[in-house]
């Protein structure tokens, strides 16, 4: 079976999703960890629940089969943002090395999980080298973009390469600047969306020239996010099918931009489960099949 069909943005089948119940589990965990894993502020842990539910409803209307990482009391408030431990690729999944040291524990138990459910593992990153699955994207069947940030080093880049050039897979890297540094959460998909198979919203200021005259070679056409809706994650957008889009609200210009692309754009509040954690959509899922 085909799990990814190395794409962003054809309808998605079947998904991986962590709740906020199993990741932020209680008052305690949220007032020992949010400071030290760097959210704006303490998430409201009622108000995360009915955030979260909201978001895993959209899935679900959608009639995208949803599959459950379990609660782990040794993984951190970040397990919900489950993208970042794994990559999905048709010859298996690929188990990441986290660049956040708060994160270290989710790729073991992510692989636990993947290889229970017999889901076939083609490889994982080993240190010193790191990748994080927000750094990576599929631009089309047989390239992968991944960004070199403070998360995914060039040894984890060289180890992806490793994998996937047997297989025909083409590996191009975006360097990404410092911006707000180390403890920041900037990712490639904190600037790069793809939404359909020549449509990607993006975030030009923050882009390399390189890769943004890249993807306009690949014949993408660009909607750029505002200045003004960047820190509100009006980037990070997740496709649910082509030109079907899931985004954080709060982005009117981002959303209107969309639209007016020929996009379908949903919304949920995601104040408590998104924008104080830093993850927004892409963030909370990791995709395992997508249909051609």
């Amino acid at each position: 079976m085909k799990y990814s069909a190395h794409s962003e943005y054809h309808p998605l089948a079947i998904v991986y999703i962590k709740t906020v119940a199993d990741s932020f589990m209680d008052e305690d965990k949220l007032k020992a960890e949010w400071k030290e894993l760097n959210y704006l502020s303490k998430p409201d842990l009622l108000a995360s629940k009915i955030e979260y539910i909201a978001f895993e409803n959209i899935l679900k209307s959608a009639g995208v089969a949803i599959k459950y990482f379990l609660m782990n009391k040794q993984l951190s408030l970040d397990s919900m943002y489950c993208r970042d431990a794994s990559i999905a690729t048709d010859y298996g999944m690929i188990i990441c090395t986290m660049g956040k040291e708060g994160r270290t524990l989710e790729p073991e138990a992510q692989r636990k999980t993947f290889l229970n459910n017999k889901i076939p593992v083609l490889g994982t990153i080993q240190a010193p080298g790191t990748l994080e699955g927000g750094d990576v994207a599929w631009l089309n069947e047989k390239t992968l973009a991944v960004g070199h940030t403070y998360r995914t080093n060039l040894e984890g880049i060289r180890q992806l390469k490793a994998l996937l050039s047997p297989h025909g897979v083409e590996v191009v890297v975006a360097d990404l600047p410092h911006y707000k540094g180390v403890e920041d959460v900037f990712h490639l998909m904190s600037i790069l969306s793809p939404v359909d198979k020549d449509l990607a919203v993006v975030y030009s200021p923050l882009m390399p020239i390189r890769f943004r005259n890249l993807l306009l070679d690949l014949g993408y056409k660009l909607v750029e996010v505002p200045e003004d809706e960047f820190e509100s994650m009006g980037c990070n957008v997740l496709a649910i099918g082509p030109k079907k889009c899931v985004m954080v609200e709060g982005n009117p210009k981002t959303k209107e931009a969309l639209e007016k692309a020929g996009c379908e754009v949903i919304t949920y509040k995601g104040q408590e489960i998104s924008v104080k954690g830093g993850g927004g959509p892409t963030c909370l899922t990791r995709p395992l099949k997508r249909l051609v």
